[in-house]
């Protein structure tokens, strides 16, 4: 087994073409999940390749490398539209894991409860994946296939997020139930982005974490509150949530909640995280 900190994109495609390779940034999730089995092949880690890791911006939009971790962005200065993914990241494991865990490895790993996937949905992140065929781009949505699956190919890496601009009013919250505050798996989560212009929603999104396959956008109720007064749907609390707009979930029962508990959860989440973001951030009573 040999282990190669590549230099350059280029010098980690081409050990990651030759087939018995596997890629790997922080580890935080690729070796925890190897168990006591001997590993195999050669690891290419690119945590040092220049341009993979940061957050710009130019008149395209956002740019977040796949090497970046979850604690530069947390530190990053970003606007009011991040706020849910900052909070997601804040709730990734523990401060260590967030020094090291990367967004392309919380992708890749494409679990159903990966806190960052559903800020990153209401974003509307697009995976950029490249190989030594070419760079290929798609809706996050479609990368993630299922449990630990995704439309990722042999020999590509994940190099980066891109996110369009928001307008500047646009707020991003994020919950996440658990049965402990820290170092816990969630049993819902829910992030939601919302635009209010003179006191009427212009714009909203919602994606639910931790009941279904992969995580899952509302198109149903973003539709509903899209045109509707800010302060009505904040009045409206949990009784706003129907079950027409929870159809995109497919809970499961573990060990954590029954599949009932969750769809609970994930109404009342949607609509504390709605309150949250649409009184600019700040925790709601509700």
């Amino acid at each position: 087994m040999g282990y190669l900190v590549a230099a350059s994109l280029s010098e980690a495609l081409e050990a990651l073409g030759k087939g018995n390779a596997a890629v790997v940034a922080g580890g935080t999730d690729w070796f925890p999940a190897q168990g006591i089995r001997p590993l195999k092949g050669d690891l290419v880690d690119i945590t040092r390749v220049p341009g993979l890791r940061g957050i710009t911006h130019d008149s395209t939009g956002w740019r977040i490398g796949g090497a970046t971790t979850w604690t530069d962005v947390i530190r990053a200065d970003l606007p009011p539209a991040f706020d849910g993914l900052k909070a997601a990241a804040r709730e990734v494991g523990s401060i260590q894991i967030q020094n090291a865990g990367t967004i392309a490895g919380n992708l890749c790993n494409a679990s159903p409860a990966a806190d960052g996937v559903p800020p990153l949905l209401t974003l509307g992140a697009v995976v950029e994946l490249v190989s030594t065929h070419g760079t290929r781009r798609m809706p996050l949505s479609t990368f993630l296939k299922g449990p630990r699956q995704t439309a990722r190919m042999p020999g590509e890496v994940l190099t980066a997020l891109l996110l369009p601009d928001l307008p500047a009013s646009a707020q991003g919250a994020f919950l996440k139930l658990g049965a402990r505050h820290y170092l816990v798996i969630s049993i819902a989560m829910v992030a939601a982005l919302v635009t209010v212009e003179d006191g009427r929603i212009a714009q909203a999104a919602l994606a639910v974490g931790s009941c279904s396959a992969t995580a899952q956008r509302l198109p149903a109720l973003e539709a509903e509150l899209t045109g509707r007064n800010a302060a009505e749907i904040l009045a409206a609390g949990p009784a706003l949530i129907t079950d027409a707009h929870l159809a995109p979930l497919s809970p499961i029962a573990d060990v954590r909640g029954s599949a009932e508990y969750r769809t609970e959860a994930a109404a009342t989440l949607c609509a504390r995280a709605l309150a949250q973001a649409l009184t600019q951030g700040k925790p709601s009573n509700g």
